[in-house]
């Protein structure tokens, strides 16, 4: 008999670039660059649509916004996260929790945690207290250490509904 729990897990990265802005968690965050990207690049949200879909067995989000398709450039990443949560109930799953890591130099977006977690929470239907994210830096170290790109860990638990 198949476990009535599954826990996915995301990551998604971007290229910080000049002339975007930057939004991650669905909050658009005040800074001198954002996320390149065809949708709105919002890697945060990305890692956590992957989580869903992984955790119920299902394709990446790159098989439902294939990121050459016209149709899908500078998408609201909430709309991603919404098919995600979608495709999961289809497939017999609701969401328990999820647990969220962002890896950036700069900037600092503890102020900016409350509203992701207020998006996200109405994005997924639970509660905001269902919800975790943290945020620290690469120490300097490679791409994203030296402020060129925000990365994004997400798992996500689902139970089997019913």
């Amino acid at each position: 008999m198949p476990s009535p729990y599954r826990i996915g897990f995301g990551y998604d990265v971007h290229q910080l670039v000049t002339g975007r802005k930057l939004v991650l968690g669905g909050v658009t965050i005040p800074f001198d660059k954002g996320l390149e990207g065809h949708s709105d690049a919002d890697c945060l949200t990305h890692a956590l649509a992957d989580a869903i879909l992984g955790a119920a067995g299902l394709s990446d989000i790159g098989t439902y916004f294939p990121d050459n398709d016209e149709k899908y450039k500078d998408l609201c990443s909430q709309e991603i996260l919404k098919k995600a949560v979608e495709e999961a109930k289809a497939h017999g799953y609701q969401i328990v929790n999820t647990d969220i890591t962002v890896i950036a130099e700069a900037p600092k977006i503890s102020s900016f945690i409350s509203a992701m977690k207020s998006t996200l929470s109405a994005t997924l239907g639970i509660e905001v207290s269902e919800i975790g994210i943290k945020a620290t830096t690469n120490e300097k170290l490679g791409d994203i250490g030296r402020g060129e790109g925000i990365a994004t860990h997400a798992v996500c638990l689902l139970t089997a509904e019913g």
